[in-house]
């Protein structure tokens, strides 16, 4: 800290405040119960390889704001970072640059690191991890093998030990359905099914309980990448979000966790976190919980099996003309008579590539098949033909529906594409109503044996009371959520901590066994294959006979060849900031206690991208570890804000490719990238517009208080911001004029400042009312507006001749959240030996906004024409002889007429003249 330097120069200030922090960590949080908590949370990031663009850090530079203002309030805060370096986009990334991940990753946090504290972020750098870590996934795998061993009991829906069920069904207490693969409760204790089920059949039904299981399904299969992908990442066109390769839908044996029995619970507990209602409602849109009828149509043709639906529309079973089965349903093959299923076969392996979004588009042309087999309307025995048809899927439901053509659309297409009746069985209350079909409206019954007559709703009802009463249905709720799938056929994962044996057993590695390290492997590219129809061989399966074989109890097993998803380690990253160096627990029970509270993480920003499924996974997770008593809370994120992203300008060519924005030249108000003429648009800053702007370059050129000022000021912190170079300028000069205000020219300090109280009463009543609005800003995330009210107190400061050294370390305390580095440098020069960031954040004295005087500008014809202080109980005589008396005021008043003085008490005087 040279105290003799004149100038600004953010250049030496930044990086000396940085180390000072380091060195006497500044930032480190401890478990001081003396202190309330705030534990302030980042979305995880992964570590890009291409680094960050200014975009990136507005959330970082935000929470950093927020967490440094909480320190001052008297907060003990917990805030740090880590690194989601887990999955595809490292695993690509190393790839493409032929390098192996474990070097590429660590080269890229070590950048990411250098570039956000480079921003002076107060974290606990001591904290920090990345999901790669032995010490981190180690933990990761230790919560798999919880969920392996755990299942969900359907009476207390809660997560519990698999020996539990075990107990439970050998003392006959609960029975194992092995049909549904359903518990049941039992009236009274019966131990002899189970002990009459053979081992298979206890380990089969076991396995249908556990919340980490294996299966066959049909799944989402990137030839191209050569792994399987979650739905959520394949685009809607059917293609993978990293490369836009084709995507099939292949059936193959995969770890899944079942997310489904939490269903309700993840509904329900969103009353106890403050969000945003839209992600609020996404999350229950992707739960997608629906209230119904689940019916048993018997099969005309085949004694003894039936086909179950689910409808929410029961009051419509009359106008069911057809079934339709999803090509994936497991009684299809049976229900398909011998002379169709050659017809049927075919018309499954044509839409067999066809993504869920395309099977469903209501544009779409309907196609389909007659299996040949019809069904028996329960409510009047009518056979009604069995379909076979891609509009419907397994994902919801059983995978098959009653068709109902004349009031559903869908429906209605279809049967009048294939020629099947259509019969109205619902008409509007007021007959005067268009019914032209299909008809989806409210109204009453018609052609409804019994129930003619009837609303609706009312209808609904009584059929299905009346269903149940025969043994045909029931009342039933649905979700749309399904099992997280949870395989990937990669190298650059979390390992399963599981074992195969050679007649199917699966056992998990024990926890004094953990970590199962990532074995080092040259070749650890996954196989791409041009034929889609080949199933994917894992990278792992390469690996050396030493790591895939395990001998135990004299019997050889196999590890598990696939990897987790990225999804893992960020279903619990912000339980291990907590005690990120615990060799023995992946967190200290005491410290969760303190550090979660009562309602968790008391601030959790980051992209609305991220609204549904990683809150999802990461929620299901945290009840697991609550249910088993592992955390003290029953959600993991009290208060959820989104922030915005920045946009830029991005230059497109006439092939419609990106342009490197750094590149483009200007002339005449066009735009041209070597030469050729682009079109500018705009979106969001990023590697794929190439529109990037560094943060490196602005911190060079302006320093990092100027970006995170700017950052910050371009706008709320929730909306989309337009970037400009230009406007980073006037954020810097702001900065530069409190210096200036501070210091001389000669580098000491400016002789403006005078010790004591401070004499001048506006400069009084502005700062407590800067004060108060910063205080409020900050406090509701509101930067931008904090930052224009510090902008006018500087004002002020520049224009008074005198002001108190309180009054401008008050100025930089409110500052210092924002531009912590000259914040710091200038408390220092001003006499304090500790750092701004431990002092107390500035109390507002609502006294002290009333003085005795206020100031009235003076106004000719509403021009601004002077301005003094007057008494504020001055009367409007008095303050026109003040006006009078202004030597501006006297000048443009001469040889004129008043024809009105217009006065508003304490602000403006107006003389209008003629």
């Amino acid at each position: 800290m040279d105290q003799n330097s004149p100038d600004y120069e953010f250049t030496n200030i930044e990086p000396t405040w940085q180390k000072y922090w380091d060195e006497h960590k500044t930032f480190k949080a401890s478990e001081d119960t003396s202190k309330p908590k705030y534990y302030i949370l980042d979305m995880f990031p992964y570590p890009s390889g291409a680094g960050l663009h200014v975009g990136h850090p507005l959330g970082f530079v935000a929470t950093d704001i927020f967490a440094r203002y909480k320190r001052m309030k008297g907060f003990n805060v917990l805030h740090t970072m880590g690194f989601d370096a887990f999955g595809l986009p490292a695993e690509q990334y190393a790839i493409e640059h032929g390098v192996h991940p474990a070097i590429s990753t660590e080269k890229n946090i070590a950048n990411m690191r250098r570039q956000l504290y480079q921003l002076g972020l107060a974290h606990d750098k001591e904290r920090s991890i990345s999901t790669t870590e032995t010490s981190f996934y180690r933990w990761t795998q230790w919560i798999f093998t919880l969920l392996y061993d755990c299942y969900c009991d359907p009476e207390e829906q809660k997560a519990k030990p698999i020996s539990d069920l075990l107990a439970a069904l050998e003392a006959g207490t609960v029975q194992a359905n092995t049909e549904t693969k359903k518990i049941e409760t039992s009236a009274e204790q019966n131990a002899d099914v189970w002990n009459g089920l053979s081992d298979n059949e206890k380990t089969d039904f076991i396995s249908s309980q556990r919340l980490a299981y294996m299966s066959e399904l049909p799944v989402n299969w990137c030839p191209e990448l050569g792994t399987v992908l979650a739905n959520e990442e394949v685009t809607n066109q059917g293609r993978s979000e990293r490369g836009n390769f084709p995507v099939y839908k292949r059936p193959l044996h995969q770890w899944m966790l079942r997310i489904t029995t939490f269903a309700e619970r993840l509904l329900e507990d969103l009353s106890l976190v403050d969000w945003p209602e839209p992600i609020k409602m996404m999350q229950r849109n992707w739960i997608g919980k629906s209230e119904g009828t689940e019916i048993l149509f018997e099969l005309d043709a085949i004694p003894g099996e039936k086909l179950r639906v689910f409808t929410t529309r029961a009051d419509t079973l009359f106008g069911a003309t057809y079934m339709v089965l999803a090509p994936e349903h497991p009684l299809l093959d049976t229900i398909t008579t011998d002379d169709q299923k050659a017809s049927v076969e075919t018309y499954i392996a044509s839409i067999s590539d066809k993504s869920d979004l395309e099977r469903t588009d209501l544009a779409k042309d309907k196609t389909g098949i007659f299996t040949g087999n019809y069904a028996l309307n329960p409510v009047n025995g009518k056979s009604i033909p069995i379909w076979v048809a891609d509009y419907v899927l397994m994902s919801y439901g059983s995978g098959a529906i009653m068709a109902v053509p004349a009031h559903d659309e869908r429906d209605f297409e279809f049967a009048t594409k294939f020629d099947i009746p259509i019969t109205q069985v619902i008409e509007p209350f007021e007959k005067g109503d268009a019914q032209e079909l299909p008809y989806s409206g409210e109204g009453r019954l018609i052609n409804s044996e019994g129930y003619t007559g009837m609303s609706f709703k009312e209808a609904g009802l009584k059929i299905t009371q009346d269903l149940e009463e025969k043994g045909c249905g029931k009342l039933s709720i649905q979700y749309k959520l399904r099992d997280w799938l949870f395989s990937r056929q990669r190298y650059w994962g979390e390992p399963f901590p599981i074992l195969h044996g050679e007649d199917g057993e699966i056992i998990p590695v024990g926890e004094d066994q953990l970590p199962v390290e990532l074995p080092p492997m040259e070749d650890f590219r996954p196989r791409s294959y041009s034929d889609p129809d080949t199933l994917p061989t894992p990278p792992l399966g390469r690996a050396t006979e030493d790591w895939t074989s395990v001998e135990r109890d004299g019997k050889t097993y196999r590890r598990e060849l696939n990897t987790m998803p990225q999804w893992a380690g960020s279903c619990w990253y912000y339980l291990r900031y907590i005690d990120p160096t615990n060799s023995e627990a992946f967190c200290s029970p005491e410290k969760e206690k303190y550090w979660m509270g009562e309602n968790g993480v008391d601030l959790y920003v980051g992209g609305a991208e991220h609204a549904v499924l990683h809150l999802l996974y990461a929620r299901f997770w945290h009840k697991v570890l609550y249910d088993l008593g592992h955390v003290s809370t029953k959600e993991p994120f009290g208060k959820l804000f989104n922030q915005g992203y920045i946009q830029a300008a991005a230059f497109v060519d006439e092939r419609g490719r990106y342009a490197p924005a750094t590149e483009i030249e200007e002339k005449d108000g066009d735009f041209f990238y070597q030469g050729a003429k682009v079109k500018r648009e705009f979106g969001k800053m990023g590697k794929s517009l190439k529109n990037s702007v560094s943060p490196d370059e602005v911190c060079q050129e302006y320093g990092a208080d100027t970006l995170r000022l700017y950052l910050m000021f371009l706008g709320p912190l929730e909306s989309m911001k337009p970037w400009s170079s230009k406007g980073i300028e006037g954020v810097h000069r702001f900065l530069r004029k409190i210096w200036r205000e501070i210091v001389a020219i000669d580098g000491k300090l400016s002789s403006k400042i005078t010790d004591g109280d401070e004499t001048d009463a506006e400069t009084t009543r502005l700062l407590q009312e800067t004060i108060k609005k910063v205080t409020e800003d900050v406090e509701a995330l509101r930067f931008n507006t904090a930052i224009s009210q510090m902008m006018i107190f500087a004002n002020h400061l520049q224009k008074v001749k005198k002001f108190s050294i309180e009054s401008v370390q008050t100025l930089l305390q409110l500052l210092s959240p924002f531009a912590p580095h000259m914040a710091e440098e200038l408390w220092n020069r001003l006499g304090a030996t500790d750092s701004i960031s431990l002092s107390q954040w500035p109390s507002f004295d609502p006294s002290k906004l009333e003085t005795a005087e206020v100031r009235v500008v003076f106004q000719i014809n509403g021009k601004f024409r002077g301005n003094a202080m007057v008494p504020r109980d001055a009367s409007q005589e008095d303050v026109v002889k003040v006006a009078q008396a202004d030597k501006r005021v006297i000048a443009h008043l001469a040889g004129k007429e008043i024809r009105k003085i217009i006065y508003i008490p304490g602000k403006i005087i107006n003389f209008v003249v003629g």
